[in-house]
């Protein structure tokens, strides 16, 4: 957390007459928009006015929450993010490392000579003014309840705030089922709740918005399930002309990955899928206990994330990507 200099010297920076500008990484999850979302709706509780940016598109299943619509997509409004990052006096900075998770955003966050505030729970973080970072924290939606708790304004958390806060803490627990999720995460779901978050609503919005094509791809998926690594690890994947067979649209392959998680005895899971415009594989790995991701991601893929949920991405063909990973992966204990 902040310290109590830090704290105050934040609060001092967050009134009426600065432009505040909330930034989130490149292909925006539920933690993302839900704690870029929660942390605006603080913001306009307490008459501050906020603009949030991130780089791409995000899923339908998250645009229930309130204001989303609010939300800059900003390569498709260019100019209007690059004006709020070149008028902005603070920028927060959530659910990201480093400029280079933010795509299009990156350089000119890099550029800006505003007072920047990273709230973020990746590992290796790069230098921002101010920086709230834990890895040992399951979701930032968590983090940034312990920023407004550690201000003594929880008074201004209200039931947008909460639902906000709820959702990006549901998704990046698996639904409270990582090893991540602490008591400390169940008092503040809690908290939110009494604040006016409804789980049984949130958890329908966010999950129960399969589409057909959706459902098609994942049969795809777990048709064709393969267990290697005597049995520690799974392997799925799409191609391209999969995608454009079923009319893929973004989010439609959210938590395929969890699913090898769910086979006794596999350990590690990992998802290919051809990427619908470019010639590389995007990766998604999700593991348990002790198996690290994050730095088998980064030693061959270059990629990252956390322990157990990391991403990256391949140069080379669907096949060969998945012939590297299973001969990787022998080489690799667990």
């Amino acid at each position: 957390m902040f310290t109590e200099k830090e704290l105050s010297e934040i609060k001092n920076l967050l009134t009426p007459d600065k432009n505040i500008v909330i930034i989130s990484h490149q292909n925006p999850d539920g933690d993302a928009i839900g704690s870029s979302l929660g942390l605006y709706h603080f913001l306009k509780n307490k008459g501050l006015e906020a603009t949030i940016l991130v780089p791409n598109d995000f899923p339908k299943f998250l645009k229930w929450m309130p204001d989303s619509k609010k939300v800059t997509i900003s390569e498709y409004k260019r100019k209007k993010a690059g004006e709020a990052i070149y008028n902005a006096n603070v920028i927060f900075c959530l659910d990201f490392n480093s400029s280079a998770r933010i795509g299009i955003l990156g350089d000119w966050l890099d550029k800006s000579w505003a007072t920047k505030i990273l709230i973020d729970h990746h590992q290796q973080p790069q230098d921002f003014n101010y920086m709230y970072s834990d890895v040992n924290v399951p979701a930032t939606c968590q983090m940034i309840y312990h920023f407004i708790e550690a201000l003594g304004e929880e008074n201004f958390i209200d039931e947008n705030v909460a639902s906000c806060l709820y959702t990006g803490i549901m998704t990046d627990t698996g639904g409270f089922r990582y090893r991540s999720t602490s008591a400390d995460t169940h008092r503040i779901t809690a908290n939110l709740i009494e604040k006016g978050a409804d789980p049984a609503a949130i958890s329908s919005n966010t999950l129960d918005t399969n589409s057909v094509s959706r459902l098609h791809l994942l049969s795809l998926v777990l048709g064709r399930v393969e267990v290697v690594k005597d049995g520690k690890a799974a392997v799925m994947y799409l191609k391209r002309e999969e995608l454009q067979e079923f009319g893929y649209q973004k989010g439609d392959t959210e938590g395929f990955v969890n699913y090898g998680l769910s086979i006794a005895g596999v350990q590690a899971s990992v998802l290919f899928i051809e990427d619908l415009y470019h010639d590389f594989i995007k990766i998604s790995f999700r593991s348990k206990d002790e198996v690290d991701v994050n730095q088998f991601a980064r030693k061959y893929f270059n990629g990252g994330g956390h322990i157990n949920a990391a991403g990256g991405r391949y140069d080379k063909t669907l096949e060969e990507t998945i012939a590297d990973f299973k001969k990787f992966i022998e080489e690799e204990e667990f």
